[in-house]
């Protein structure tokens, strides 16, 4: 068990997982933006790390601040929410590289299920139904209206 997580999200979602984690007595660090200063989850963590600037690339999106922040209050551990980081490879991978747990998939699972076709050839070898489609990456019209006509 975790004794505390950054949280890399904000709104909803981070207070749900702060609360979620006070529930099971994990500390908990939320990461801010300049305009959120006042947010609820910044409220209710037991600590919040500004990332200063709103624009998402320089705060919620800067892997290098998350992962600095993470390092800095002692976290062993980053949640990533959903959207921002969750989908991000570089993340996950970044937080392993420096010895935090990232709590989701591996970066080698959210890259090969980030990519759509990669993700349905995937799971289509390992025997699972699949609804049958194109799979190509050509999308012009000519191409689409023929594979249109195929199924």
């Amino acid at each position: 068990m975790f004794k505390k997580i950054l949280i890399a999200n904000r709104g909803e979602i981070a207070v749900r997982l702060i609360k979620a984690c006070q529930e099971m007595g994990i500390h908990t660090v939320a990461v801010y933006s300049d305009v959120d200063r006042h947010a609820p989850h910044v409220q209710i963590a037991d600590e919040a790390m500004n990332l200063g600037d709103p624009t998402p690339s320089e705060s919620y999106l800067n892997i290098a601040k998350i992962i600095e922040n993470a390092q800095h209050t002692g976290a062993e551990a980053i949640h990533p929410g959903y959207g921002f980081l969750a989908e991000n490879p570089d993340f996950a991978k970044a937080c392993t590289d420096t010895g935090i747990k990232f709590i989701g998939p591996t970066a080698e699972v959210i890259r090969l299920m980030g990519d759509k076709i990669e993700a349905k050839k995937t799971i289509a070898k390992a025997d699972v139904p699949v609804i049958p489609g194109y799979n190509g990456v050509k999308q012009d019209v000519s191409t689409l209206v023929r594979e249109g006509k195929k199924a």
